[in-house]
């Protein structure tokens, strides 16, 4: 029988916690065991992997480390995050003779096409062939010029992933979209954190978290929110671990509780990774879309107990009394009922709350993919600024972004709303900063965001789009639709690393460009960390691919090919001259320009953002905001679906096997055993989950997860999210309504193995 998560020990102690790597508590991570996987995968190229390790940044999460060193915390700071994306970058081309068979990769799943190795020169296919054609790059720039020529820019689309780009590579494409007249240009924040910058920017005036990642650590408080840091960000539990060295209490806000922040081992840590370090001290077992209810259920307390900072209050905010008269108005009954939670549990968060001199607010998608995502993220803005735990040391908002660049991404202008810097594409004076910096006319309407894109191109209205890196057959909602979107483009360029299900799809016309990794880039490049220090990333010596063109180069010969006359619009030399451009267009960027070495940074803002109040909102303040308290209607035998990333990077699945879980196959199904016996399901059974787009057939897991909810992953159960998106931010909820039902093959006898007993009740309490 499959070890259930619900064998955690609940943080209680147990004697056999002082014998090294916990003997028999499950689940708990497997770094050395995957570690060596890694050696072994890269036996072909050890000596170049060492290097990418010890000199460059990071190129896996945006906590964005240099080398095995960070700047805060002592000894190796390494995660298996970026271990396992190592073999991206030390793999040699696809064969040849792989591409002949165009049917035959589309038969493979993602993970498969990766492992088939990296791009090896441009390529193409056209409707109804059977292969992929190897081109020259002059043949493939004649190509997308002479399809170009007559396309206007309302009818090109631009997407950006996160895929360990940098900076510069940013900047130049979202330039090289706009002097081609469109502003159609879109990053793959927009389905993850850009509720955060809507959140944030709006009552902040900021779109950053707001503190530097060592404030966690000798914080009174750090509160988590919508995340498991241990499975989606490994690197931040080494600071969890310092911060509970110092007495810093950990609490949880969940759905699931997730054992990984229960306890974790820290493999560069001595003691850590002998004994694991117990994170949480206390969990709040929240329903899914259930956190503005809890949020204000707290304020609420904190109100009556008068347990604010009033002085903060009054001399650097607006708004309190709207949001108090609201909150009066809330009964408590809807509250509960709303947040799937007690008033006594949220009291027993308010009176932690209140005891905290400092705190730390940690969140993630859990609280954004939502169609009420901004104002999930406003809801915790309210509850930091009611005792003033913003703008001082050892407090703040942190958003943790997924993946390294992702914070720049934004910065550099890759929005349709946006140029570089955050300046306004519907402000006249911003576009005539602009088009005087650039020394061209820009397109003066807002662009398509990543969904809008997509329902143009199903209505045949984009005639061309630029996916520059990213799968959005994969990480978009609604599975089918998408193809189908996808495939009604008329000319599809696909600049990547690796082949992916997106660049299979049938259409008119398919171009596949190679590009180089950060590590291949002549003259290096910087990426953006989510604490906004801009670090240095060099080349680094090793194997090349020979037709692989640098990330920033392939943009501008596109636009150039295709627009002759930006030649001299578009004229860099390297990495370095565009740095230069980028801190004249980015005034929080200054200083950019000189990062040319191996470690060497900047942040912009400094270690924490509004010290000196929140200069960019009217008046100097900060804005509380009465948000309404979303109702999700579960109809009887019907459960609320929400999805789940796990080993896995971007949209790239990185294991089948989620070891922290104690999951064993990315189709399981993670359920209350209460909900499972209801069913009449057993551990391993079939389970087929149906919404209202489509249907999916997965496997019943134990979990700790609150009654009548399920977790499955991501993207795998894509095909059941609908089109539903955060009406201010864009950002997809990526939850659904389902229904559940037991699948029994043909011939076969029931399984005999229970799921397990409903979870015991957590003994953690507080001080």
């Amino acid at each position: 029988m499959l070890p259930s998560p619900l064998d955690s020990s609940g943080g209680r102690f147990r004697l056999r916690d002082l014998l090294p790597f916990g003997p028999g508590r499950h689940p708990r991570p497997r770094p050395f065991v995957e570690m060596a996987q890694v050696l072994w995968e890269n036996r072909d190229n050890l000596p170049y992997a060492w290097r990418i390790l010890t000199h460059g940044v990071c190129d896996g999460c945006s906590l964005g480390p240099r080398g095995l060193r960070d700047d805060t915390i002592h000894g190796i700071h390494l995660c298996m995050t970026r271990l396992r994306l190592l073999r991206l970058n030390t793999m040699g081309p696809i064969l040849e003779e792989r591409l002949h068979d165009l049917e035959a990769l589309r038969a493979l799943g993602n993970p498969e096409l990766h492992r088939l190795g990296r791009l090896p020169f441009p390529l193409i296919h056209r409707a109804g062939s059977d292969r992929l054609h190897r081109l020259s790059w002059d043949e493939a720039l004649g190509i997308i010029a002479e399809e170009l020529r007559a396309v206007p820019g309302e009818r090109m689309g631009f997407f950006a992933t996160s895929r360990g780009l940098v900076n510069e590579t940013y900047y130049a494409f979202q330039k090289a979209a706009r002097l081609m007249g469109s502003n159609h240009v879109d990053l793959c924040a927009r389905l993850c954190h850009a509720a955060s910058v809507a959140g944030l920017k709006d009552t902040l005036g900021i779109p950053a978290p707001t503190c530097s990642l060592k404030d966690m650590i000798g914080a009174d408080l750090v509160v988590i929110l919508g995340s498991h840091l241990a499975n989606n960000q490994p690197v931040t539990t080494k600071y969890l671990c310092y911060a509970k060295r110092q007495g810093t209490r950990i609490l949880v806000v969940n759905p699931m509780r997730e054992p990984g922040l229960e306890r974790y081992w820290v493999p560069s840590d001595l003691r850590s990774a002998l004994f694991g370090t117990k994170l949480m001290d206390d969990f709040f077992q929240v329903a899914v879309g259930g956190d503005i209810a809890f949020l204000h259920g707290v304020l609420k307390h904190l109100i009556e107990r008068d347990g604010l900072d009033r002085e903060f209050i009054a001399s650097r905010t607006t708004a309190f009394d709207e949001l108090a008269a609201l909150l009066a108005r809330e009964p408590w009954e809807s509250l509960e009922e709303a947040a799937g939670l007690t008033r006594a549990d949220m009291l027993r968060f308010a009176e932690q709350y209140a005891r905290a001199r400092t705190a730390v607010f940690v969140y993630s998608m859990g609280l954004t993919q939502h169609r009420f995502g901004v104002d999930n993220v406003k809801a915790l803005v309210n509850l930091a600024l009611a005792r003033g735990m913003v703008g001082r040391e050892k407090c703040g908002i942190m958003a943790i972004r997924g993946h390294s660049g992702v914070q720049g991404g934004g910065e550099c202008g890759v929005d349709p709303d946006k140029y570089p810097g955050g300046f306004e594409v519907a402000h006249e004076e911003d576009r005539w900063r602009f088009e005087e910096l650039w020394g061209h006319a820009l397109p003066a309407w807002k662009g398509h965001r990543t969904l809008q894109m997509m329902e143009a191109a199903h209505r045949g209205e984009l005639d061309f789009l630029y996916s520059l890196g990213g799968n959005l057959l994969e990480t978009m909602p609604d599975r089918a639709y998408m193809s189908d979107a996808l495939s009604r483009v008329g000319l599809r360029v696909h600049q990547d690393i690796v082949l992916n299900s997106s660049s299979l799809l049938p259409g008119r016309m398919v171009l596949l460009l190679p590009a180089q990794t950060r590590y291949e880039t002549p003259g290096g490049g910087t990426a953006t960390s989510t604490e906004r220090r801009i670090r240095f990333s060099p080349e680094i010596a090793g194997p090349r691919i020979a037709e692989a063109r640098p990330e920033w180069e392939i943009p501008v010969k596109v636009a150039t090919a295709a627009r002759p006359d930006l030649t001299p619009l578009l004229s860099w030399r390297g990495t370095a001259d565009i740095r230069r451009e980028m801190a004249r267009a980015i005034p929080i960027y200054a200083g950019v320009e000189g990062l040319e070495k191996e470690g060497q940074w900047v942040q912009w803002g400094g270690e924490r953002l509004h010290a000196d109040g929140f200069t960019r909102m009217p008046g100097g303040r900060a804005r509380f905001t009465p948000v309404p308290v979303p109702r999700i209607e579960i109809p009887p035998g019907r459960f609320y679906l929400t999805t789940r990333r796990g080993k896995q990077f971007n949209s790239m699945a990185q294991g089948g096997r989620d070891h922290l879980m104690g999951s064993r196959s990315r189709d399981d199904v993670l359920m209350n055993p209460a909900d499972a016996a209801r069913l009449g399901l057993r551990d391993g059974d079939r389970v087929r989950l149906r919404s209202e787009v489509g249907e999916w057939v997965g496997v019943a897991r134990p979990a700790p997860m609150k009654e009548r909810h399920l977790q499955t992953y991501w993207p795998e159960t894509n095909v059941l999210i609908s089109r539903r998106f955060d009406p201010v931010s864009g950002e997809p909820d990526y939850n659904a309504i389902v229904s559940a039902e037991r699948v029994v093959p043909d011939g076969l006898p029931p399984p005999d193995r229970p799921l397990q007993a409903q979870p015991r009740p957590s003994s953690l309490s507080p001080r």
